[in-house]
This record gives C-alpha cells, structure tokens and sequence, in this order.
C-alpha cells in the first residue's frame, strides 16, 4: 500500500544504520576468535568475494545483496562479518565447554587457504573465551599461565555481572588473549559485553597505528624546522640581497615547502583517523561499566595510560606539521615580496634610462632633421640656381646668381615645412593605430 506521503530518499538507509553493527547473544561457556583487517576504504569488492569464497566452502547459498554486515552459521561455527570504514572484521563463535580457554582458536578450525588468502593485512587477531558462572572460579596461578606470566588487566564489567582479563600482549601462537567470565549475564548481556571489548581491541590497534608515523613525520618536521631557521637567517644577512641570492633562497623554501606538505597529505587522514578511533575506545570503555578487581589495572586505567599520550603525539604533530607549512608559506611571501620590490626598482632603473634614452633619439632627430633641411635647401637652391641659368642662357633679362640667392630662404622654408608636414602626418597614423 502506498503511503500517503512523500518520503525521503535517505529515510530506510538511516534507519538501516541504526542496526549496522548490532551484536550477536551468546550462551557461556563460548570460544571467540576475531579478526580485523585493513583494507581501505575502496576494499569491499575483494571482501566480498573473500567472504563468498567461504560460504562456497560451507555449501552455502550466495547472498543477493550484503550491506555492511552479515551473519551465518558455518556448520557449528557462528560467523558476523561487518564493513568498517578502512577495515573489515570477522568474528567466529564456537559454543561448547572448554579446558583451557585459549588452546584451540576458532580460527584453527577454518581453511587454511583462505585464511592465507585473506584480503588487506590483519591488525589484530584475538582469541576471547567466554566462561560459564558454573565453572570453578581461575585462581591467580591459572590466570598467569593462560597469560604466560605477563601482567594482567582486569576488571568486573556490566557493573558485576561479568569479569574480564586481559594483558594486551601477542601471545607465540600470535593471537591476543582475553577472558571473560559469566556472572550472572543474559544471553544479550554476554553478546554485547563480547562484541564491545572485541571492537575496544580493534579500535586500540587502529588508533595506534597513527604513533609510528607520527615518530617518524617529527623526524622529517624537526630536519625542516632547522632549514626554514636556516633559510630564515640567511634572509637577514645583507649578503642576501640580490637577485641571484633571493632566487636560491626562494627555490630553497619552495622545496622545503612541497616536502612539508607532502608529509601532511600522506599523514593528516591517519592522524584523524586516530583521534576517530581514540573516541571510539573512549565510548566502550565507558560502556563497559567497570568496577575494580584488587591488585589489577581496569581496561579505562591501562589503555588511558597508552593511548592518551599516543593520541597526543599524533595531534601535536599534526598541529606542528600545520604550523611549519604556515610559517614556510609566510617565510615564502616576505621573499616574494622582497623580490618584487626588487623587481620594481629594477624596472624604474629601466624606465628612467629607457626615457633618458628617448629623450637623447629626440634630440639626435630634431638634429637630424635641422640637418635634413639644411640639405635639401641645399639641394634645392642647386637645382633652381641651374634653372635660373638656363633661363639666363637664352636671353632672358635675368641676374641668374641674384636670384638664386634670393630664392634660397624660400626653399629652405619649404623643405622646414614639409619636414614638420610629414612627420605630423607619420605621428597621426601612430596614433591611430596604437
């Protein structure tokens, strides 16, 4: 039936997203194991068709369509598999009772091929035990062997209806190892409680792996800051001035400039990224609702104590990396400016000697053409002078030298005049077509 309004186009989706990552409950005792994998955020084509490849191995049907999440049953195996921004998880659940609760990941029952094959790279692999309130309480020496002797971390969760242990290390098996144990949890209660303190471990490694490309961004930021304090001095020096020295100057900054930004696009999303992640953790860290076991670190304590200083290494290189590129881009206008002005004053020396220059050509011309009328009076006063002669010649009553003298201003007028006519002429057609 169609509704009798007009609904918009985004309203199933973000509905849709409200149950994106919804849990799955679970009955103790449980064994978890959970990947997470980066694969970037144009990566859901070959995880698709990783993930088709292992219902193929169950005999399972192919999905039409698959969002960002999907849940099935691998024979007596529980998958979820769930799309994240720039990595996918996969979380296996094997429900039955166990000895020691870590000796035989979920994962081991699974191809081998296609755990080889596995798209992205992995950035945690966990194995998660969920103990049933029936079993006998762990007693400090059997916690210290399941963790091989390293420090543990604890606390009661869901306000204590649950315990959890941990000692965030990569164990020689290569899985990370917690414990969990049911105190009086619903089958709801256990599944959330699992999928929070797996993603809190998903989110941890994530927000770390901003750290090591940070360490290595302020070595790059330290080498720069100490040439743009070089490049700096330099444009102190007197000795700078020129423009030979200010080019070398400009091309150096712009050098150092491009190399600051570079290290900015490649690290800027990343530190993002973990600040993004850090909030997550935060959020299900809060979620957990953590009471303190005696002589154990909670969750909260121990990762705050790793993770907040990792975060801020991240953040205050991605603030100095910005601070460096403003001061550089700001080093890099005073010099332009500086060669600008230099240009400037170049272009008036120029000007100046170019009209000196125009002015000595007027000169010359003005010469040139006193000297042009000179000789075409010259000229002139000849040819009339032969004219007079000839005319004396055949008996005319005629003085032929007096009256080339007197025709001899008359001429060089005429030559003055018609000098100043064409050039008025000439100056005109410029005129025009300028």
């Amino acid at each position: 039936m169609p509704l009798p309004f007009k609904e918009h186009p985004l309203r199933h989706q973000a509905v849709a997203e409200l149950h994106a990552r919804n849990y799955e409950p679970l009955h103790a005792p449980e064994r978890v194991s959970h990947l997470a994998a980066i694969c970037g955020e144009r990566g859901s084509g070959r995880n698709l068709r990783h993930l088709f490849r292992l219902l193929e191995c169950y005999g399972l049907p192919i999905p039409d369509q698959i969002d960002q999440h999907y849940s099935a049953m691998l024979g007596d195996i529980g998958l979820l598999w769930e799309r994240h921004t720039e990595f996918v998880t996969y979380t296996f659940t094997k429900h039955g009772a166990f000895i020691h609760p870590f000796a035989q990941p979920v994962l081991r029952e699974l191809p081998e091929a296609w755990l080889r094959d596995m798209p992205g790279e992995v950035v945690t692999a966990t194995s998660l035990a969920l103990e049933s309130r029936d079993m006998p309480e762990r007693s400090q020496e059997e916690l210290d062997s399941f963790f091989s002797g390293n420090p543990i971390i604890g606390s009661e969760v869901v306000g204590g209806a649950g315990r959890a242990w941990s000692d965030m290390r990569i164990h020689s098996d290569g899985y990370s190892r917690i414990l969990v144990r049911d105190q009086g949890l619903s089958n709801s209660q256990a599944g959330r409680l699992v999928k929070r303190i797996l993603e809190l471990n998903a989110y941890r490694a994530m927000a770390l792996i901003g750290l090591p490309i940070a360490r290595e961004a302020n070595v790059i930021l330290s080498q720069g800051d100490r040439r743009l304090v070089a490049v700096a001095a330099r444009m102190t020096e007197k000795e700078a001035a020129g423009s030979s020295a200010e080019s070398e100057l400009l091309d150096d900054l712009t050098t150092l400039a491009s190399e600051i930004e570079a290290v900015a696009a490649r690290t800027d999303s990343r530190f993002e990224a973990s600040r993004a992640y850090y909030g997550v953790v935060q959020q299900r860290l809060e979620q957990l609702r953590q009471k303190r076991i005696e002589g154990l670190q909670t969750f909260t304590e121990f990762l705050e104590a790793r993770l907040a200083p990792a975060v801020a290494t991240c953040t205050s290189t991605s603030k100095r990396q910005q601070g460096l590129a403003e001061r550089a881009a700001r080093l890099t206008s005073l010099l332009r400016a500086r060669v600008e002005v230099g240009l400037q004053e170049q272009n008036r020396s120029l000007l100046e000697s170019m009209n000196q220059r125009a002015k000595l050509q007027l000169r010359l011309q003005e010469t040139v053409e006193g000297l042009s009328v000179i000789a075409i009076g010259y000229y002139g006063v000849g040819l009339i002078g032969y004219l007079f002669k000839g005319i004396e010649g055949h008996g005319f009553p005629i003085d032929a030298s007096y009256a080339t003298g007197l025709s001899a201003p008359l001429v060089v007028l005429i030559a003055w005049l018609g000098l100043r006519r064409m050039k008025a002429r000439l100056l005109e057609a410029e005129k025009h077509r300028g």
